[in-house]
């Protein structure tokens, strides 16, 4: 039974118990007012039904369904730690709960309460920010437990991710990347990453917008056709608000690397430790290698930053400038390398007809 068919029936429950409890609080105002009570039962429960059916599924289910929602998108080292947070805190609280008792009316009876929070609370915040050492004294546990009887290792392989960002899914060169097979991990894409280019898709900004259905094309297409999985998951980070600074945090959490294009998403996350796959570094890397002496052909379109220069670009991009080149615009020439200069923006390559 899903959440719809229990909201639901938590919906006629809640307008059942607000019906008579309207009906009640109306039949005693009318006695303590001196009115009829026939139309004071009839009004008031009516308002009780009327609330209870609209207001029970944010008391019960919408929780409920919220609470769900988290403990799925959390990793198992923070729910391992929130789970031993509220054991811890629920038995601190039973210690102190007869003592607390003892104390006059009314604190006796809400104390206890107060405490069985406060500690949970407490224990749950402390075990989340200490995970990590929570997971090492678990393990050193096991290890030093003699008596623990341990089945035999499976050789499991565990699913690796990578993180897409905004920029690489809109500059489309991925989709190019997948298909070749080098790529074996899946990439994930936030939920967080998807409402960001729905929003870029939206703008009023016809430059944007294109940007942002470019990118809504190329997740289709990754999804559709590339040889390795490309997921989209309903994850969040609680402790981010920006989506490069959750895409970062979510990164260290998974202990996955980000592919993005985004210069200072990039610079961010290696100071935080967490590994960057740039796709202008990997266009790079990949690019025809051409040393001092070698001949090539490239169609010269333009003139250079000099009046005999001649401006040329290879098949990947490279640009190539050319001496005593200017007057061979519109033509394919055929020139001799004679430097190569790598650049942050890319390879450029000198050479002479």
């Amino acid at each position: 039974m899903g959440f719809v068919s229990f909201e639901f029936i938590f919906r006629l429950i809640g307008a059942v118990v607000g019906t008579i409890g309207g009906g009640m609080f109306g039949s005693w105002l009318a006695t303590y007012v001196g009115a009829p009570p026939e139309a004071s039962v009839v009004v008031f429960g009516l308002i009780g039904f009327l609330a209870g059916l609209i207001l029970t599924p944010f008391l019960t289910t919408r929780p409920l369904r919220f609470v769900a929602r988290r403990l799925s998108s959390m990793s198992p080292d923070r729910l391992t730690a929130v789970i031993a947070g509220l054991f811890m805190g629920l038995v601190a609280a039973a210690l102190f709960t007869l003592p607390l008792s003892l104390l006059p009316t009314p604190f006796g009876q809400i104390a206890p309460l107060i405490a069985a929070i406060v500690f949970c609370y407490l224990s749950i915040v402390i075990l989340t920010a200490r995970r990590e050492d929570l997971q090492a004294f678990i393990t050193n546990f096991r290890a030093l437990n003699p008596g623990a009887k341990t089945a035999p290792p499976v050789a499991k392989k565990e699913e690796t991710f990578i993180l897409l960002d905004t920029s690489v899914i809109i500059d489309g060169r991925i989709a190019d990347i997948s298909r070749t097979g080098f790529l074996r991990d899946t990439l994930l894409v936030p939920n967080f990453i998807l409402f960001e280019l729905q929003h870029i898709a939206d703008s009023a900004d016809p430059l944007r917008r294109n940007r942002g259905r470019r990118g809504l094309e190329i997740l289709a297409d990754l999804q559709n056709e590339a040889i390795i999985r490309t997921e989209i998951r309903d994850i969040d980070v609680s402790e981010a608000r920006e989506a490069d600074t959750k895409l970062v945090a979510l990164a260290r959490h998974l202990r996955c690397p980000i592919m993005t294009n985004d210069y200072n998403l990039n610079r961010v996350a290696e100071i935080q430790g967490v590994s960057v796959l740039n796709v202008n570094d990997l266009a790079n890397a990949v690019k025809a290698v051409f040393l001092p002496g070698e001949t090539l052909t490239v169609k010269i379109i333009q003139q250079g930053r000099e009046t005999d220069q001649g401006v040329g670009y290879l098949e990947d991009g490279t640009m190539v400038v050319v001496e005593n080149g200017s007057h061979l615009i519109d033509t394919n020439a055929r020139v001799t390398v004679t430097k190569v200069l790598q650049t942050t923006a890319g390879r450029m390559i000198f050479a002479k007809t």
